[in-house]
């Protein structure tokens, strides 16, 4: 046949009107699978077995509409049919396929349209109420260098509810994202995926402390509490505890006996110890975004003054730990002796602390980062996400593991989960792709 009659004859028997409804419904049949599928927990072979059979089924229909036409009667063979009822025929097929079109098109647009819809994208799912973004308290202090003491005790209130199996809990990672304090909370909730936020702020001056707490439903933007604390500098522990037994009350999180000693626990008895921890992990956290030597140099100080006040202060000696081996993997190797020295640091913290997640996160980093021993890694990873289920850094590394072992599907899910505590850390995608 010659291909100019061929394409001629393909429009007038409606082949492209066809390929374009086809096509059309298609895409909304597989927007609309992959939408509705997840929210009945339908698997995602089921999901793939209808892009596979849309896929496959495109020549049957193309084939279909060039050999087969619609009339009064009902489905008969083009050939069948006399010139003139066929061009009648053609006409009323192409009006069909016309209106198909048009209905699928405005199908199309009114999906996207919803896509659009803030309470859309929360992918079907329904928010926790148990769920919370810690966002970073506002130093309110004089001295700008206190910075590191606001940041600080919100990150003491989160790593303590973090414990919470109960809870939905948001990494700091994501939190500080929201340095500046934002105007619309209900757009950060649906952003971390959380129902509720809380919102502080820190003044410190001498040996006197004021910490400013509320407690929002970002859903209906309405406070569920707010309380202010002014206390001597050596109760700020107190405040801590006392501000996340409240919160984890307010949610109405079932609490475990081991998990109400978390909330309810002092890291260190000695005031001065832990400022200079603080200020440790102030430095540590600007190196993590910097890879700086200095930043690293000047956290190691403050983690061993911490230390030589209180040689029980298990977290200073775990996040020590964490940060020389930080230094190993990013910055500059240590000597076999220096990783020595490591492993007793973090030795000591167990000792102290036997049930402490950084300390078990920190030993798995040592048999991960320093001796490339996976299975014992996995062992202490698996040990600190036991004891702080809200802790997306530990389930990151697993998957990091999981991922060097070649085990691609654990290595997703822990990804995804990690992704769920920790949505706007870009890293973590960056895992999954």
């Amino acid at each position: 046949m010659n291909p100019t009659n061929f394409l001629v004859e393909l429009k007038r028997r409606n082949v492209y009107r066809a390929a374009v409804a086809y096509g059309v419904v298609a895409w909304f049949l597989t927007q609309l699978t992959t939408q509705v599928f997840p929210f009945f927990e339908i698997p995602n072979s089921a999901v793939r077995f209808v892009v596979i059979a849309l896929a496959a089924g495109f020549p049957i229909a193309m084939l279909l509409s060039w050999v087969y036409e619609f009339t009064p009667e009902g489905v008969v063979r083009t050939e069948d049919l006399d010139p003139v009822q066929a061009r009648s025929v053609q006409r009323s097929s192409g009006r069909l396929l016309d209106f198909i079109i048009s209905g699928a098109l405005l199908l199309v647009i009114a999906m996207l349209v919803v896509g659009r819809l803030p309470f859309y994208r929360q992918t079907g799912e329904s928010i926790s109420q148990k769920s919370i973004a810690i966002l970073p308290f506002e130093n309110l202090s004089e001295e700008q260098a206190n910075a590191y003491f606001a940041e600080g005790v919100q990150n003491e209130i989160l790593t303590r509810l973090a414990t919470v199996r109960d809870l939905k809990v948001i990494s700091r990672t994501s939190t500080a994202k929201y340095k500046s304090k934002p105007d619309n909370l209900k757009t950060v909730a649906q952003e971390l995926g959380v129902s509720t936020i809380l919102e502080g702020a820190v003044q410190k001056a001498g040996d006197k402390v004021r910490v400013n707490v509320q407690l929002i439903d970002a859903r209906a933007d309405t406070h569920l509490w707010a309380k202010s604390y002014d206390r001597d500098l050596r109760d700020v522990l107190a405040v801590e505890s006392e501000v996340s037994q409240e919160i984890a009350e307010a949610l109405q999180a079932n609490l475990s006996p081991s998990e109400s000693h978390v909330l309810a626990s002092a890291r260190t008895q000695d005031t001065e110890a832990y400022d200079l921890f603080l200020r440790g992990e102030y430095e540590f956290h600007q190196a993590q975004s910097s890879f700086a030597a200095d930043a690293l140099d000047r956290a190691d100080a403050f983690y061993r003054q911490a230390l030589a006040r209180d040689p029980k202060f298990a977290m200073a000696a775990a996040e020590l730990g964490y940060a020389r081996l930080f230094r190993h993997w990013f910055v500059a190797p240590l000597t076999p002796r220096e990783l020595g020295e490591v492993k007793s640091i973090i030795d000591r913290a167990l000792v102290v602390a036997p049930d402490s997640p950084e300390a078990h996160f920190a030993l798995g980093l040592f048999f991960y980062w320093g001796h490339r021993q996976y299975g014992n890694a996995l062992a202490e990873f698996n040990r600190a996400r036991e004891l702080q289920p809200n802790n997306s850094l530990v389930r990151e590394y697993c998957a990091y593991v999981y991922r060097r072992r070649g085990e691609w599907e654990r290595s997703l899910a822990e990804f995804q989960r990690a992704q769920e505590l920790d949505p706007r850390d870009a890293g973590i995608p960056g895992g999954i792709g």
